[in-house]
């Protein structure tokens, strides 16, 4: 599964650049905002990693590991959403506050 290693790849650059930004950052919500992110980008990577395993091996083991990844992979992105979506207003007024000045 070359496509599925190519997202695994993908999205465990995109945590990476976020974590970067993140620390980088001097603002708090935006520190939070991008956190957020990197947590939704962590999470597809778990979930897609489970996944590939299911192609690679055809064990029992497998299977419940698997699937361990997956569930805890689909959490992660679900609670990053919803602190994405409850961060960014307060990430926008941050940034207009702070560029308005």
């Amino acid at each position: 599964m070359f496509v599925l290693a190519i997202f695994i790849v993908l999205t465990l650059t995109f945590y990476i650049f976020y974590k970067v930004r993140q620390v980088r950052s001097n603002r708090p919500m935006e520190k939070k905002w991008l956190s957020a992110k990197a947590s939704i980008a962590l999470g597809f990577f778990i979930a897609l990693f489970g996944i590939n395993q299911l192609f690679i091996y055809q064990m029992t083991i497998t299977y419940v590991i698997s699937a361990i990844f997956i569930v805890i992979g689909l959490g992660s992105c679900w609670a990053g959403w919803k602190m994405y979506r409850h961060v960014l207003p307060f990430a926008i007024r941050e940034a207009e506050e702070l560029d308005g000045k």
